[in-house]
């Protein structure tokens, strides 16, 4: 024991006084270097796997939030371009009812229908989370289409490229009313039966009207995309472009509208009806009274 104390204090002598210790000692670090590092590779591997899942969770929780954020204001900005034709149409209408906020909720694409000729799809939503057909689709840009078949977990959505799918729209423009059908084309929509006379130009937008019960008012359809007069024909043949993204898009939002008012028994008038009546009968007897 003394001797390797000596030798010890010898080397450290050595060591502090001489430089020819240098050489050994890298020699030393060299050997043991692979040894340090094969010690080290277990806390490196945890420490990295750690670090990767945690930051791969909340990258996946964010791009969840943040995709559910830009579904959220696209639903409302949607409702900017009509509210603001709206609003300009009804200002001098102090008594006009405000629109309310309408309930979605969020929806995954889970397939697409392999037939070439029918323009369909199935989301991850079905009557356990309150769909039903009829229900309205829509991406971050615009309508998709509408429910027309539910399951328990999923539902089957048509698309308004699809040949049979057909909806009352209106120019944002003006109000002009009409119908688009589907062309069977995910990029092409026909407006059907325009007056050759009527006052829709390139480039309009065609917002739903709420005509039929079935879709909101003011929700974005497709913007016209080209318009053809033929001489001595009565109707021009125009066409749109959809503007949701009906082959990109993945995520969606299905709206709950609010029901429309119920119509009453047969043989009933309805109140605003009665009260209009009522006023009617006695304006005259007040018109006599002295």
């Amino acid at each position: 024991m003394l001797l390797c104390v000596f030798l010890a204090s010898a080397l450290m002598f050595a060591d502090t006084r001489f430089t020819r210790m240098e050489p050994v000692r890298a020699q030393l670090s060299t050997l043991v270097a692979p040894i340090q590092w094969l010690v080290s590779v277990p806390s490196d591997v945890l420490n990295w796997a750690s670090l990767a899942l945690s930051d791969q969770r909340a990258l996946l929780d964010e791009n969840r939030r943040l995709r559910e954020q830009i579904l959220t204001l696209s639903h409302r900005v949607q409702r900017m371009a009509s509210l603001t034709a709206e609003n300009v149409r009804l200002r001098e209408l102090l008594a006009a009812t405000p629109q309310r906020e309408m309930p979605y909720i969020t929806a995954e694409l889970l397939s697409l229908d392999p037939d070439p000729f029918t323009h369909q799809m199935v989301i991850d939503r079905g009557r356990r989370d309150g769909v039903y057909v009829g229900q309205p689709v829509l991406d971050a840009a615009g309508l998709v289409g509408q429910i027309t078949a539910t399951s328990a977990y999923s539902s089957r959505v048509l698309l308004l490229a699809d040949a049979s799918h057909a909806l009352p729209v209106q120019v944002n423009r003006n109000g002009l009313r009409f119908v688009v059908q589907g062309a069977g084309s995910y990029d092409a929509l026909n407006v059907k039966h325009v007056p050759d006379t009527a006052d829709i130009r390139k480039g309009d937008l065609l917002t739903t009207s709420g005509l039929g019960g079935r879709f909101p008012p003011g929700y974005p359809v497709a913007r016209v995309s080209a318009v053809v007069h033929d001489p001595g024909q009565p109707f021009a043949r125009v066409t749109a472009a959809p503007v949701a993204q009906l082959q990109r898009s993945r995520h969606f939002l299905l709206l709950f509208p609010p029901a429309p008012p119920a119509a009453p028994p047969e043989g009933e008038l309805a109140a605003p009806a009665l009260e209009a009546a009522r006023h009617i009968v006695t304006a005259p007897a007040e018109e006599e009274a002295p």
